[in-house]
């Protein structure tokens, strides 16, 4: 099942996160991520949503998503070349020794240290998921105490792009 990161142009009205969620929910199908936030057009937001399936499935979802009145129109960013990033921000205890290995590890994944207190760091990284899997992977698992993702997001490469 390959993921698919589908951008949809959406109005920017109340209820209508709701409309999209609960027609995932209805059908059975899982949103991985969702991010919401608003285009340069302010009657109109953009969701960047991530799902996995066959492409039947993806062919059913999007079939739906574009019946609903509030989606202006989408694209799945798995069928064109696209650029894609997630953010991630992890809370690593930080003491002793330890400090310069993780101010080390950061800057080795271009990560960048955004919160210091004598006991812990918070470390700011962008970048393909796997890079951030890769980091997570990197660092002592007791040593981590919280780490928040927003999921990826993307955009197509070029001139083509979601606009109306």
């Amino acid at each position: 099942m390959k993921k698919h990161i589908i951008s949809i142009l959406i109005e920017n009205e109340s209820g209508a996160l709701s409309r999209v969620a609960g027609l995932f929910s209805a059908r059975g199908y899982n949103i991985e991520s969702l991010t919401v936030a608003a285009t340069e057009n302010p009657s109109l937001s953009r969701m960047t949503l991530v799902t996995r399936g066959n492409e039947e499935v993806i062919e059913q979802i999007t079939k739906q998503l574009n019946k609903l009145i509030d989606v202006v129109k989408l694209i799945d960013l798995a069928e064109s070349f696209h650029i894609e990033r997630e953010l991630m921000l992890v809370k690593i205890k930080a003491t002793g020794d330890l400090r310069d290995e993780i101010r080390s590890m950061a800057d080795i994944f271009r990560g960048k240290i955004v919160d210091v207190t004598p006991t812990t760091y918070i470390v700011e990284m962008t970048g393909p998921s796997e890079k951030l899997d890769a980091f997570v992977a990197a660092i002592d698992s007791n040593s981590i105490i919280e780490v928040v993702r927003s999921g990826p997001t993307g955009i197509s490469r070029g001139e083509k792009g979601l606009h109306l």
